[in-house]
């Protein structure tokens, strides 16, 4: 499984960004998709997460009703999506995508990972 991020960039407080994570390979072997973040410092956290062609999702509390995780199907590749609305400055770290064989709920190691890419949010 490939996942090649794309959408980081600078941004002040209040505004948007929209990232994307195109995975391709062995789609078959997917089962939850994820969001996660690491800030400078900081351990890296799950973020948001989702199961694969369904409709079941899970949220950080501090993100919950800001960030919208999503899916788009094209082809033999899956488009994960993060819209990440009234960013804060606390959002700001490097932001990777993933995926996992288990489901969501019960997914103690994500196998695959892209490169991340990275998040500011900062006046």
């Amino acid at each position: 499984v490939q996942l090649v991020e794309s959408g980081g960039g600078w941004v002040q407080p209040g505004g948007s960004l929209r990232l994307s994570c195109e995975i391709s390979g062995d789609i078959y072997r997917v089962n939850a998709m994820a969001w996660h973040r690491q800030a400078p410092g900081k351990e890296r956290e799950l973020v948001a997460a989702k199961t694969r062609a369904g409709s079941g999702t899970w949220y950080k509390d501090s993100v919950s009703g800001r960030f919208s995780i999503s899916e788009d199907k094209n082809g033999k590749t899956v488009s994960l999506k993060l819209q990440m609305n009234r960013l804060r400055s606390d959002d700001s770290a490097t932001y990777y995508c993933a995926t996992c064989s288990a489901g969501w709920a019960v997914c103690t190691e994500y196998d695959f990972w892209g490169q991340g890419t990275q998040v500011a949010v900062s006046s």
